[in-house]
C-alpha cells in the first residue's frame, strides 16, 4: 500500500497508545467508537444513511485526566493518522500568518486522511471575541470556523479539541458541525484508578505482594488525576531506587517495587486539582 506523502514526511503517524493505556472511561470509548472508529473502519455502512454525524468533538474537564491519551487511543483504534497541535503554537503576531497556519494544518490532515486532528489547549485560540488577544485571535478564529464548516472538504478528518476551561471559549465554536459534541473527562473513579495504576505498572518490576487494586481504592488516592497517579508510580520507583542504591554494596537483589515504596510515594503525592 502506498502511504500518503504527508505520512512519509513524518509529520503524522498512527499513535502507539491503546485504550488500555488510558485506564477506564468506557463511556467515552463507546462514544468515540460510534462517531469515529466505526466510521473509519466501515465507511460503506455510513454512506448514504441520511444522517449528519458529528465529526468535531471537545474534551473538557480537570487537567491531567488523559485528554491527549484519549485522542491518541481513538486514532490508534481507528487506524487513523494523528496530528497533535497545541493552540498557542498557531498564534503569530504577523498579519496572515496564523490563518495560513490553520489552512496548512487542515490541508495536511486532508492529505493523510483518515486523520484525527487534535487541538490541545484549544481555548488559547478560541477565547471569546472582543476579549483579550485582539485581532490576531479574531482572524485565526474566523479561519478556524471556515475550516470546521467545510465538512465535505475535510471528509475523513475528525477534529478533537481539549480544554480545561470550556467557559472561556467562543460559543460559535461549540455549534453542531464544529466542536459540536462535548464530552466531559472526569477525575478517575476508584475502579479507573486501579486500571490506570495497572497500566502504569507494565514493564516495571512490581513485587507480587503489591495489591494495586487496594492502593487505587485507598482514600489517599481520592481525587488523584491520571497525571497524579503517574507521579505516584514515579515516586514509588524512585523510593525503590533510593533503597537499592543505599544498600548496593551489601546486597545483589534486583530493583523491585514493594508496598513500602508506594507508602512513601503516597506521602509525597497529593491531588493537583480540586474536586470542587
Amino acid at each position: 500500500m502506498v502511504q500518503p506523502s504527508a505520512r512519509r514526511e513524518g509529520f503524522s503517524s498512527i499513535p502507539n497508545v491503546k485504550w488500555e493505556d488510558v485506564g477506564g472511561l468506557d463511556i467515552l470509548r463507546h462514544e468515540f467508537d460510534r462517531y469515529i472508529v466505526r466510521r473509519i473502519k466501515y465507511p460503506e455502512y455510513y454512506e448514504g444513511i441520511g444522517m449528519n454525524l458529528e465529526s468535531g468533538f471537545l474534551l473538557y474537564g480537570p487537567p491531567g485526566c488523559g485528554k491527549t491519551l484519549i485522542a491518541k487511543a481513538v486514532a490508534n483504534e481507528a487506524g487513523a493518522n494523528f496530528i497533535h497541535i497545541k493552540g498557542p503554537e498557531l498564534l503569530n503576531k504577523y498579519v496572515g500568518e496564523s490563518e495560513l497556519a490553520v489552512r496548512t494544518l487542515f490541508n495536511r490532515a486532508r492529505t493523510c486522511a483518515p486523520c484525527v486532528l487534535f487541538f490541545d489547549e484549544v481555548d488559547a485560540l478560541t477565547t471569546e471575541r472582543g476579549k483579550e488577544g485582539g485581532w490576531v485571535i479574531e482572524r485565526l478564529l474566523n479561519q478556524l470556523l471556515i475550516e470546521l464548516d467545510g465538512a465535505e472538504q475535510r471528509r475523513g478528518v475528525f477534529v478533537i479539541g481539549a480544554t480545561n476551561r470550556p467557559e472561556v471559549m467562543d460559543r460559535a465554536l461549540l455549534r453542531p458541525g464544529r466542536f459540536g459534541k462535548l464530552l466531559y473527562v472526569p477525575l478517575p473513579s476508584p475502579d479507573d484508578r486501579v486500571l490506570i495504576l495497572k497500566a502504569l505498572a507494565r514493564n516495571k518490576h512490581i513485587d507480587s505482594s503489591v495489591d494495586l487494586s487496594a492502593i487505587g481504592r485507598m482514600e489517599a488516592c481520592e481525587n488523584l488525576s491520571g497525571a497524579d497517579l503517574a507521579e505516584l508510580m514515579n515516586e514509588a520507583v524512585m523510593a525503590a531506587l533510593d533503597e537499592k542504591l543505599a544498600s548496593i554494596e551489601t546486597t545483589c537483589e534486583s530493583l523491585t517495587i514493594r508496598t513500602s515504596h508506594f507508602e512513601v510515594a503516597l506521602s509525597k503525592v497529593s491531588p493537583s486539582v480540586s474536586d470542587k
